[in-house]
């Protein structure tokens, strides 16, 4: 690993790099900070509503002092790509390691401040017509809770590979000779801080779990907080008993989608591995239920339930590991308990300028009695970047949508119509994003399946 001193001066090189736009992705190794690194610190508001990036709403978290990792590290490329990053581009890999990182606690300690221009402006140099200087506050520290991403097309989320983006409000908390520095926020200017993983301080009890908005018996996706040592991943105990790793919801790494101990029931039990691929507390069984208060789908952000827990039975491999669609955000994807065979529907594409164009296709992953689930991918078939991008279709009879994510949908009767959001509306000639949908009613296919791009 990078000790402070490698780390500034590989900060150095890579923003070379990155200005004269040459810059090949180096892999970082995400898994951990065992020596303290340095990178330039912005800060934000708060988490984007209901999850941020780790799928935990910011009312949940353990602590409201909190950062945001980089989803990718692409010196000098500020194109969008592919979240969560698949396995062929994971020298991309930012240290937010596609979710693996949440829930883990960092302490850190505040560096030198920019006496020149430190905007994060693309092929530019991190503080240009200045220098790196050291004032009262340096050495000042604070402990934080990893709890969003960084994906944006800025230099800092994208050449700086050890750079973290902060809660504003939790700036003048950092602590200095036991107290806290108090105006450090009008001293800023995304200084320098050198970070790195610890475990939870003054950890106490147990892990939380809550289920997200929209779990429900077909969708029973949880939230995993209150963490020792952050999560990479959660097996449940399936219907026919045995141990199965459960899919992350997209790339946010506290959220998960499980299955019942019983086909279509909603009792459940599952156990959690840690930040090491260690089973947490021995490997205890926590055991639980889909709480009546959420009806036919769980309304709120997140519903904290009570469980009870049983001694573990120590390490054992899980029989089947679900792969992860990748998703250009962190979503809520529902899967379900009664799968069908795939099928797939193809897109035309209406004609559009400037070579804009993209080609819709979606695919059945799940259907039971009262209805189905669809997945659908977007994808740019043109030349030109898309600015958004907008999915029209039509249902055969009297179906609705139930929910959806990843778009903005709207139906008037049987026609449907599913516009970008902020986050995936930007598509590069080639890339794709994925979108999907809960629906009430008969499974059938969709009519009139279009994708209009515009540049």
């Amino acid at each position: 690993m990078h000790t402070a001193l490698a780390a500034a001066a590989a900060l150095i090189v890579a923003v070379v790099l990155a200005t004269l736009g040459t810059a090949p992705a180096q892999a970082l190794t995400v898994g951990g900070t065992p020596t303290p690194v340095t990178g330039n610190a912005t800060h934000f508001d708060g988490l984007g509503a209901p999850y941020g990036g780790c799928g935990v709403p910011q009312a949940n978290l353990d602590s409201q002092d909190f950062i945001a990792l980089n989803v990718f590290n692409t010196p000098g490329n500020y194109n969008q790509f592919t979240r969560p990053v698949p396995p062929s581009q994971a020298g991309i890999l930012g240290m937010f390691d596609n979710g693996l990182n949440c829930g883990r606690w960092v302490k850190v300690s505040i560096g030198d401040y920019c006496t020149g221009v430190n905007d994060g402006a693309q092929n530019q140099p991190f503080c240009r017509n200045g220098s790196w200087v050291s004032d009262k506050y340096n050495g000042a520290t604070l402990n934080m809770l990893v709890a969003d991403s960084c994906a944006d097309t800025n230099a800092w989320c994208r050449d700086d590979p050890y750079h973290i983006d902060l809660r504003t409000d939790s700036i003048n908390r950092f602590q200095q000779n036991g107290a806290p520095v108090g105006d450090l926020l009008d001293h800023w200017n995304n200084r320098h801080v050198t970070w790195q993983f610890i475990d939870a301080p003054n950890y106490t009890g147990d892990i939380n779990i809550g289920f997200i908005q929209g779990a429900q018996v077909y969708w029973p996706a949880i939230s995993v907080s209150h963490l020792a040592n952050g999560i990479h991943g959660v097996q449940y105990l399936s219907a026919s008993g045995n141990w199965v790793s459960a899919t992350m919801d997209s790339d946010m790494g506290q959220a998960y989608i499980i299955a019942p101990t019983a086909t279509a029931g909603s009792s459940y039990q599952i156990r959690v591995t840690d930040a090491s691929d260690n089973l947490i507390n021995g490997g205890r069984i926590y055991s639980f239920s889909l709480p009546s208060s959420c009806g036919g789908s769980c309304s709120a952000a997140y519903t904290q339930v009570p469980y009870t827990t049983s001694p573990g039975t120590g390490p054992t491999t899980p029989t089947s590991t679900p792969s992860t669609t990748p998703s250009t955000t962190p979503s809520t994807t529902p899967t379900t308990t009664t799968s069908t065979s795939p099928s797939t529907t193809p897109s035309t594409t209406p004609s559009t300028p400037s070579g804009a164009s993209c080609t819709v296709t979606s695919t059945v992953t799940g259907s039971w009695s009262s209805g189905y689930q669809l997945a659908l991918t977007v994808t740019d078939n043109g030349t030109v970047p898309l600015s958004k991008w907008s999915v029209h279709f039509g249902f055969q009879t009297t179906q609705t949508i139930a929910n959806s994510w990843n778009a903005a949908t709207s139906q008037s009767g049987q026609s449907v119509t599913a516009n970008s959001v902020s986050y995936n509306s930007s598509l590069a000639p080639g890339a794709s994003t994925s979108w999907g949908m809960v629906v009430n009613g008969a499974n059938q296919p969709l009519t009139n399946l279009t994708c209009t791009g515009t540049p």
